[in-house]
Parts: structure tokens; C-alpha cells; sequence
């Protein structure tokens, strides 16, 4: 087995961070009443360990699946089991791994077996629970966060980890080392500890040298292009663009594209912005952004990627102004609210004779025919005569 697993916490004592929510998951166990829960949180944070050990520390039955791998015909067999064991006094759990990827219908499967309290239902997810998890399984489940965890505790875990594979205490030098590893597995101790291993096994006996840690380690960047951590990045690169921070901007881009996102993405999202929060306080921003989006089409990743930071700075440091936005926005309600209003009578086209007759066209001022070349015609339907987006 891996290291990791090998190594997987048994009890609330050995648990690494969480630090949160622990106490009230020890009173879970101690009083041996365990909720329904959803546990939301990043990859490797301990959502199974945690499950596993509530099912280890309590009088029940545990029954795990899979979202992935598992069906409903699978829920359907621990439930008749769950049923009978009910009789007996017997408590069951079922703890759903990544519980996003069950659709609609397969969650509606456990809202009467949850309601009634056959099964405990603890469901794991990386992904939002309030768009992925049906609002009444929600409604009868508590959701708890945990959090990724720091380089601190992933130290913590790998020296336990180095205690296991060399049955001693490691030297201060070799302590460096692990705090490096710590510091660049991207707060996961999954990686962290299997990393460590090949480590090991890479140094054949002998310290465990910096070098060695680089050569076992492929850094890699937490993030799912169609998940929250998506959306999440994009809004950060928007709102420091807003704020006029080019620094924080290049950095949330640069992280998106190593972690392979499209770049036509984000040249699309800041084509948006350009308009959208400086619009014609800068229009030359639009013009930059249609070319950076061009430029990305040709030439794709990795020479894009100057042109992109290029845009982004650029937008950074422009003036601000987002009335296109705004106007767009107030528009929108009043015709939510008012529906189809009425073109006045003398906007109205008249091609033919009848239109004419009718009033169509009838008073309409041509403004390039006045002396100052504007009128004061009323131009919005009766309800909105006095609307001014841009006052």
C-alpha cells in the first residue's frame, strides 16, 4: 500500500488539522450519534479518513461507495440490509464518495431512507454542495467544510511518515528537507507522503538530499476547469483587475494557464471586462482585447501567454467606468417589468399609406435638420418617458 494509506489516521487523536470542527466530531463519537452529513472540501483534506473513523469508533454497520463506480442498485441491497439491521438496534452508515456525480434521481434515493433514519448518510465532495446536492437532502443533512491543509501539518505527517520508513528521528538537515517537501506539495499530505516514499526509496538508504525530493516530486496545481475552483480564479482575476492590482491579476491568470485552462477562456472573460468595467472611459481597452483574443486563436499556449499578461496589466491600469454595464443591467429590469411597451407613434416606421394614416411616422423631428442638431422628442415609451441610465 502506499505510504499514505499505510499511514491513514485511526482514531481523532492521530487526525491532522481540522482543528474546526474536530471537537465536534469527537462528541459525535463519544456520545456514539452520528448525523447525516455532506463534508465539502478540497482533495486530501481528510473527508474519507474521517468517515472511516466514525465508522471504526461507533456500534454501526458501514457500508461505503462510490459515486464513480457504484448505482443505485448497489444503495438498494445495503438499504434492505440497513432495514433488517434496524430491528436489531443496529445502526448503518453509508458514506457516498465524491456524492456530486450522483444525479438527481440517484440522490432522491436516499431522502426517505435518511428521513426515517435507516441509513446515516455521510457524503463526500469536492464540489459545492449548494449547487451539487439536492436541496432536501441538504435540508436533513449537516454540511461541514474542511479546509485544505497548511505546510505546517503536512510537516507533521511527514515526520511521522519518515519516522515509519527509517524507525528514527530525523536529523535538523534532513527536517529542512522535509519542510521543503512540505512547503511545495500544494498543502496536500496525500502527495505529500507518497512523494516522501519515492524519496526514500530514490536515496537507496542514505539521506534523503533537497535534490532527490525535486527529482520525485511533479509539482502540480489543485484545480478542475469545469469545478468551483474554476469559477473561483476567474473571479479573483476580474476583481483584481478591478481593483487596479496588475500584480494579482498576472498572478491568477498564470495560474490558470499552468494549470492547462484555455487561454481563449480568460482572453474572452477579459474581452468582457473591457467593456464591462471600462467601456468608454478607455475604448481603445476593447480594441487591445479583441487583438489579445486573435493573437491567442493563432497562436494558442505557450506563446499566448505574454499577451494575455500584456491585456491584463493593461487593463489593470486603465480608468474605470462600467455605465455600458450598469445601463445594460437597468434596462433588463424595466423590461422584466414592464414587458412589451409600445415604439411611439412618431418612431414608428411607415412604408405604407395605411401606417401613415394610422399616425405612424406623424411628428417625428429629423435632428440633423434642426439648427443645433438634437431634439427633444420623447424617444421611450410613455411608462419610461423620464428613464436616464446614464444620469
Amino acid at each position: 500500500m502506499p505510504l499514505s494509506t499505510t499511514l491513514r489516521p485511526k482514531n481523532l487523536t492521530e487526525f491532522i488539522g481540522q482543528n474546526h470542527i474536530i471537537d465536534i466530531f469527537a462528541s459525535f463519537v463519544t456520545q456514539d450519534k452520528i448525523p447525516s452529513m455532506i463534508l465539502w472540501g478540497p482533495p486530501a483534506s481528510g473527508k474519507t479518513t474521517l468517515a472511516e473513523i466514525i465508522a471504526s469508533s461507533t456500534k454501526s454497520a458501514f457500508y461505503r461507495l462510490s459515486a464513480v463506480l457504484d448505482k443505485k442498485s448497489d444503495l438498494t441491497k445495503i438499504i434492505s440490509k440497513a432495514e433488517i439491521d434496524k430491528k436489531n438496534n443496529i445502526k448503518t452508515i453509508v458514506f457516498i464518495d465524491e456524492i456530486h456525480r450522483w444525479s438527481k434521481s440517484q440522490q432522491d434515493t436516499l431522502l426517505p431512507f435518511v428521513e426515517r433514519g435507516d441509513i446515516i448518510l455521510i457524503g463526500a465532495t469536492t464540489e459545492n454542495p449548494s449547487f451539487t446536492v439536492i436541496s432536501p437532502l441538504l435540508s436533513r443533512s449537516r454540511v461541514f467544510v474542511l479546509k485544505q491543509h497548511t505546510p505546517d501539518q503536512v510537516l507533521v505527517a511527514l515526520l511521522r511518515g519518515y519516522n515509519y520508513l527509517t524507525h528514527e528521528e530525523p536529523a535538523p538537515d534532513t527536517i529542512g528537507v522535509l519542510k521543503y517537501l512540505s512547503e511545495i506539495s500544494n498543502c496536500d499530505i496525500r502527495f505529500g507522503l507518497n512523494s516522501l516514499e519515492i524519496a526514500f526509496n530514490l536515496a537507496n538508504g542514505k539521506n534523503i538530499l533537497k535534490e532527490i525530493i525535486e527529482s520525485s516530486v511533479q509539482k502540480f496545481l489543485r484545480y478542475d476547469k469545469k469545478g468551483e475552483e474554476h469559477y473561483n480564479i476567474i473571479s479573483a482575476v476580474h476583481k483584481s483587475i478591478r481593483s487596479s492590482n496588475p500584480t494579482a491579476a498576472v498572478y491568477w491568470i498564470v495560474r490558470m494557464l499552468q494549470a492547462g485552462d484555455d487561454p481563449l477562456y480568460i482572453a474572452r472573460r477579459l474581452l468582457r471586462f473591457a467593456s464591462e468595467d471600462i467601456g468608454n472611459a478607455n475604448p481603445n481597452a476593447l480594441l487591445l482585447a479583441n487583438v489579445v483574443y486573435d493573437t491567442c486563436h493563432k497562436l494558442g499556449m505557450p506563446e499566448c501567454n505574454t499577451a494575455l499578461v500584456q491585456l491584463a496589466e493593461y487593463l489593470a491600469r486603465s480608468k474605470k467606468n462600467n455605465s455600458a454595464y450598469t445601463a445594460t443591467k437597468q434596462a433588463e429590469k424595466d423590461i422584466k417589468e414592464f414587458g412589451n411597451l409600445e415604439v411611439p407613434l412618431h418612431f414608428r416606421n411607415a412604408p405604407t399609406k395605411l401606417m401613415k394614416e394610422i399616425g405612424y411616422g406623424k411628428g417625428y423631428e429629423y435632428d440633423h435638420d434642426l439648427k443645433n442638431k438634437k431634439s427633444t422628442q420623447q424617444c421611450m415609451p410613455d411608462e419610461l418617458k423620464d428613464r436616464n441610465y446614464f444620469g
